[in-house]
């Protein structure tokens, strides 16, 4: 411990795992430490024996369920884009040699009361249910624009610049309704809430072209791929070996992890039973510095294990499903995650699925009754909510880098986000993504 490192990494949740391999990548000398006795902190990976200490006390879980070991439950479960932003920073520190990904079987929307296919190409809209025959034409129109917009070759944009054109005034032009314009907004560019509407429409139109390139990377049933044995096999596998290879150093069960600031308020190290070790910079989550965050919500969540698919979802062992706000009465959205044995993240012929939201009330059942009710019968079902908190700190004076708390959605796309942005405040420089996506391959059926 008492050593002198360039950044001292506090919890092992998925974005201070990310940032210390980023780090370490970077030659930097990196401390990686957690109070806890294992990995993940708020998004750890739980067997079926911790999963019922945490939601049932002492009971045991019943044997119909089968083997504890079996499960790999993934508190913060999210899928990835194929061709998203975190799979290139993952081949950028190399970890996806440690780690073999499985695309995910469905990608769906939950619109006027059932849940649908996403459509995500112009052949997609014409044979999607969700749409009439002259509404399939228009956005069949609108879908052949976003395939062929290049943002480099101005004969693709038909006199429109989507730096100053809304997307509101893109979508008028080619007449969408607002059923449509809510999937596309939600479940294809994957926005949160209906600000991008009146925001530049180029964030969006790529957003759309993310989906459909990744949703064609391996001509599955949706964009997203997911880890065999889940997340967990990040932290676990991946990350712990990567810190090796660059001579970083991995600690858990490090009690208190008091930050230790200097006269001028910047901080100079961590102090764990009884020893510092010095730094020149913290990197850590929200309960590390608990005075320099402010609360900005919560989120509410079920989770369920169950035997059988999500109805309506063409037998799909994986899937996400979103539930837009507007669909609701809502102020934001809801997220249906399911996983699978076909994942090894339970045994077989067994399913988790996670209901998840911004809570906008204190009763979680209540909440979540639309998102549950998708789910069929369930074997067992957990709820519980959890506080998100954002920093306030000045980083430039304090050299603290907290990362903000994990939001409802089921997907990586808002996470990698906060990553690469703490990265650029940490180094001054933005993260390489010029990398070949073919080293992060899917495994065979």
């Amino acid at each position: 411990m008492d050593e002198e490192y360039d950044v001292i990494v506090l919890g092992t949740g998925l974005k201070e795992c990310i940032l210390s391999g980023l780090l370490s990548v970077d030659r930097c000398k990196v401390l990686h430490m957690d109070r806890n006795d294992y990995y993940g902190g708020e998004s750890t990976s739980l067997n079926l024996i911790q999963l019922w200490k945490r939601f049932r006390g002492d009971d045991k879980p019943p044997a119909h369920l089968g083997p504890s070991r079996d499960y790999n439950v993934d508190m913060i479960p999210k899928f990835m884009m194929a061709n998203g932003t975190l799979v290139r920073v993952l081949i950028h520190t190399d970890v996806t040699k440690y780690l073999s990904f499985k695309a995910v079987d469905g990608s769906y929307v939950f619109n006027k009361g059932k849940v649908h296919k996403v459509p995500a190409t112009d052949m997609e809209a014409l044979r999607s249910p969700l749409m009439g025959l002259f509404e399939k034409r228009r956005a069949r129109n609108f879908f052949i624009y976003v395939q062929n917009y290049k943002e480099d070759d101005p004969r693709t944009h038909e006199g429109l610049d989507l730096t100053r054109v809304t997307t509101r005034e893109l979508i008028s032009k080619y007449g969408l309704d607002e059923n449509t314009v809510d999937f596309i907004g939600h479940a294809l560019a994957l926005h949160r809430d209906d600000r991008h509407l009146n925001q530049p429409a180029l964030d969006t139109v790529q957003r759309m072209k993310l989906y459909a390139e990744s949703l064609a990377r391996f001509g599955g049933g949706s964009p997203y791929i997911y880890p065999l044995y889940g997340l967990g096999s990040y932290r676990r596998r991946a990350f712990a070996r990567l810190s090796a290879v660059y001579g970083g150093t991995y600690m858990l069960n490090k009690p208190e992890c008091k930050v230790e600031f200097d006269e001028e308020g910047k901080v100079c190290g961590v102090t764990s039973e009884g020893e510092t070790a010095k730094c020149k910079k913290v990197v850590c989550d929200p309960s590390y510095l608990p005075n320099k965050v402010r609360k900005i919500g919560k989120v509410a969540r079920a989770i369920a294990i169950m035997s059988h698919p999500i109805p309506n979802t063409d037998d799909s062992h994986s899937v996400q499903v979103i539930l837009p706000q507007k669909q609701l009465g809502r102020r934001s959205d809801m997220y249906v995650f399911c996983c699978s044995y076909t994942h090894n993240v339970a045994p077989k012929g067994k399913f988790i699925a996670f209901v998840s939201t911004d809570a906008e009330t204190d009763h979680p059942e209540v909440e979540l009754k639309p998102g549950v009710a998708l789910l069929g019968p369930v074997d067992e079902i957990f709820y519980e909510t959890y506080d998100r908190y954002e920093p306030v700190n000045e980083p430039t004076l304090d050299n603290c880098f907290i990362s903000t708390s994990y939001d409802a959605t089921t997907h990586f796309e808002t996470t990698v986000r906060d990553v690469l942005r703490m990265y650029t405040m940490i180094t001054g420089k933005a993260v390489d993504l010029s990398v070949d996506l073919n080293a992060a391959s899917a495994a065979e059926e």
